[in-house]
């Protein structure tokens, strides 16, 4: 799992603080999460291929969240997109991105599919063989969900040492092993999946949840996820703010961690009060360890090739 950080700061964009979305890769699956404005130039600065594109996830309707969506919308128009763009975003998003392509009389040639969110409750919104996204539920000012990514449970690993001990085992029985089941000799004897073949990878887990006031009732949600991010807007020093504003701060976004016993947090949506980042990290550490701040390039990525044991690097 991969999680490259385009923008992470809150409101209005600057020359280095572009506003939130972030590029992640899990088993083979790409997913944008956010669009603020200057997206797609980000992603270009970062190498990341528009192609590899196929579904977006918007947190809430608020411009530094979705304002570089139209813009990265028709540019895949330019490169001769073909293939489907799904959309997953509160109710209104496709009135208002359906309004600027009818207006600016620029419909692509690609199919642009929305999937409308309006439920307060978690639900499953995307789904294949390998992955499983759900809502969760948040409160800011407008109607807001956070996205959890989770892969499922691998095929099991075959143990080859142990299979060569059985001849009646062919190859046309390792897929049955592979899912589980155990191999019934001609005689009857039973030799359980156990002995055949080894655990499959642990499946990681990555919760996102954007502008939001402190909700400890999204741990049940999020619970031993690998990776969370969580809003962390402003310092405790202006707590009425951020219930006034429906924003967390550091020490909140840290109660979350804890309380959920994520693996792994990262801070972002700063406000642009604070010149110093590291006071973000310093107040959160005070509550729980393992605490990253987000920052336009990073990559973090988790690898679980071995399972139950977790690799966890930092680039840029």
């Amino acid at each position: 799992m991969s999680l490259t950080i385009l923008g992470c700061h809150s409101a209005t964009p600057r020359t280095f603080a572009h506003p939130t979305s972030q590029y992640l890769e899990i088993n083979n699956r790409r997913f944008l999460i956010d669009c603020g404005e200057g997206t797609q130039v980000q992603l270009r600065k970062y190498k990341i291929k528009f192609s590899t594109i196929g579904h977006i996830f918007i947190s809430h309707l608020h411009g530094d969240h979705f304002f570089g969506l139209i813009g990265l919308i028709s540019t895949f128009g330019l490169l001769n997109r073909k293939n489907d763009l799904h959309i997953y975003a509160p109710t209104g998003l496709k009135e208002i991105i359906m309004l600027q392509l009818k207006t600016s009389n620029s419909w692509p040639q690609f199919e642009i599919i929305f999937h409308e969110l309006n439920s307060p409750n978690s639900e499953l919104i995307f789904e294949d063989d390998k992955m499983e996204v759900y809502t969760i539920p948040l409160e800011h000012r407008v109607y807001t969900n956070g996205y959890l990514f989770k892969e499922k449970v691998g095929e099991r690993k075959l143990n080859m040492n142990a299979i060569k001990k059985h001849s009646e085992i062919e190859i046309c029985d390792y897929q049955n092993l592979k899912y589980g089941k155990d191999f019934v000799k001609a005689d009857g004897q039973v030799i359980t999946n156990e002995q055949l073949t080894f655990n499959p990878n642990k499946p990681l887990s990555y919760a996102f949840c954007s502008d939001t006031v402190y909700k400890p009732e999204i741990t049940s949600i999020i619970k031993k996820v690998d990776l969370l991010y969580h809003e962390s807007t402003f310092l405790k020093d202006r707590q009425e703010t951020a219930v006034r504003t429906k924003h967390s701060t550091a020490e909140e976004a840290a109660k979350i961690a804890k309380e959920a016993k994520v693996g792994q947090l990262i801070l972002g949506h700063y406000s642009s009060r604070y010149e110093d980042l590291n006071l973000f990290k310093e107040e959160a550490e005070t509550v729980f360890d393992n605490v990253t701040l987000a920052k336009e390039g990073k990559t973090i990525k988790i690898d679980s090739k071995i399972p139950d044991e977790l690799i966890i690097a930092h680039q840029n």
